[in-house]
């Protein structure tokens, strides 16, 4: 019974893949014709973040989280700080790994003091499940639903979808002393779009395009450096990414 939920879940998640491919290729068309008034889009940002995750032993349960601090422009001038956790489960046998957690998050404005950053408190709910093509291609799907408490702004919910694509070199998986190229692309899409007080957001809210390198230290700790491409409904700006990622 349990396995045809999976499979069913597979085959709908998949379906829905295809139509947000269909749908993301029109957003970033359109959001790239209506850019508006933002950060400056020739200054290169820097985003630095650590990834956890570990299993509970002998258990399906287990906790996973960043922490993320997101610069405008490299140091000095701070974009965001995002704390995120959440409790998983991952049922026996099912390649799919569930997570319900909490995030805080304090969003600066280009080019102003951190005093004035907007707070918010998050919870959100994930779907995540891998599959391999070729050997060396290593896919993993991620569904993110989100329920969104930002300041001076009414309740708001978004919807994610994220693809991450991971290409070993020297290996067929990401074990000890494995170079790899790494790519993610994901699409960000607003529930409610009355914000308070005659404000409004588009439907479309953000995309992100990923490319970088990584390296595995060994089969727990894995280090990326990349380049990224953050498009929204105003503005369209690059960012350095750091990143490591480690599973205890």
């Amino acid at each position: 019974m349990f396995d045809v939920y999976l499979f069913n879940f597979k085959t709908i998640t998949l379906n829905i893949m295809k139509k947000i491919f269909l749908f993301l290729a029109l957003s970033i068309l359109f959001s790239t014709e209506s850019i508006a008034q933002g950060p400056d889009e020739d200054q290169l940002g820097a985003w630095y973040m650590y990834f956890y995750n570990t299993t509970f032993k002998d258990s399906n349960w287990g906790i996973q989280g960043d922490f993320q601090y997101r610069d405008w422009r490299g140091f000095g001038d701070r974009e965001q700080l995002l704390l995120r956790s959440g409790l998983t489960y991952t049922p026996t046998n099912s390649g799919v790994k569930f997570t319900l957690g909490y995030a805080n998050i304090s969003t600066g404005q280009y080019g102003t003091e951190i005093d004035n950053a907007v707070l918010e408190n998050r919870i959100y709910q994930e779907a995540l499940f891998s599959n391999t093509i070729l050997k060396r291609l290593l896919l993993t799907h991620r569904f993110r639903y989100e329920q969104r408490w930002v300041e001076d702004q009414d309740f708001r919910t978004r919807y994610r979808y994220n693809l991450f694509v991971n290409v070993p070199f020297n290996n067929t998986s990401l074990v000890k002393n494995t170079y790899y190229l790494a790519f993610y692309n994901e699409i960000f899409i607003n529930g409610e779009r009355d914000i308070d007080n005659g404000r409004e957001v588009q439907f479309f809210d953000r995309n992100r395009t990923y490319l970088g390198l990584g390296y595995a230290i060994n089969d727990k700790i894995r280090v990326q450096l990349g380049w990224m491409e953050q498009t929204t409904a105003n503005w369209q700006k690059g960012q350095l990414q750091f990143s490591l990622h480690h599973t205890f």
